[in-house]
C-alpha cells in the first residue's frame, strides 16, 4: 500500500472553505509508468497525485490519496472518510471495478458522492472489463482520457460540493 500525505492550499478558492477530497487507487495503479504504458500511459501514480494535488490547491481541495492492492483497505478508507470530514471520492478501483460488491456497499454505507475514473477506454477493451460494480451509484463515470481524466473528475468533485454549500448573503450594491 501506498498513501501520500494530505495536501492543501487555500489559493484560488473565492474565500470560500477547504474542500475534502479523497483521491482512491485499486490494485496494481502502483505500477503505472511501467505497467503497459501502451495502454495506461507513461506518468507514474507519483505524476498524476502531483498533478492533482498542484490543480487541487488552486481549486481551493484539500486532496488525500491512498492507493490499495487490498480491497479490504479501500473499503477501511471509505468506511472512515466522513467522520475525516471527506466531502467527495475520486476512484480508480482498478480490476475491482469488475469484482467488487464490497466497495459498491461501501459507498452506498456512507453515501458520499463519487467519480469513477479509468486511464484507458474501458469500453474498447475485453468484454469483462465493461463491466462496473460502480458506475451505476457513481455521480459520474470518466473513462480514456487518460491521468487527464483524474483532474476533469477533480474539477468536477470541487463545482458539485461548491454548489451544495449554502450561499452567504448577497451584496446589495450599495
Amino acid at each position: 500500500m501506498a498513501a501520500a500525505t494530505p495536501s492543501s492550499s487555500s489559493q484560488g478558492n473565492g474565500g470560500q472553505g477547504q474542500i475534502n477530497i479523497l483521491v482512491l487507487q485499486g490494485p496494481n495503479l502502483n505500477l503505472l509508468g511501467t505497467r503497459e504504458p501502451e495502454v495506461y500511459g507513461y506518468d507514474t501514480l507519483d505524476d498524476i497525485h502531483a498533478r492533482i494535488t498542484a490543480r487541487g490547491s488552486e481549486l481551493g481541495a484539500t486532496v488525500s490519496y491512498l492507493q490499495s492492492n487490498a480491497e479490504h483497505e479501500l473499503v477501511n478508507a471509505l468506511h472512515a472518510a466522513p467522520s475525516a470530514g471527506v466531502e467527495f471520492v475520486v476512484i480508480n478501483p482498478g480490476a475491482f471495478t469488475h469484482t467488487s460488491v464490497a466497495l459498491r456497499d461501501a459507498f452506498l454505507g456512507v453515501a458520499l458522492p463519487f467519480i469513477e475514473v479509468h486511464l484507458s477506454n474501458v469500453h474498447a477493451r475485453e468484454a469483462f472489463r465493461q463491466t462496473s460494480y460502480l458506475s451505476d451509484v457513481a455521480v459520474a463515470v470518466i473513462t480514456g482520457l487518460g491521468a487527464e481524466g483524474y483532474l476533469y473528475a477533480l474539477e468536477a468533485a470541487v463545482q458539485r460540493v461548491r454548489a451544495q454549500q449554502p450561499k452567504g448573503p448577497r451584496d446589495s450594491g450599495s
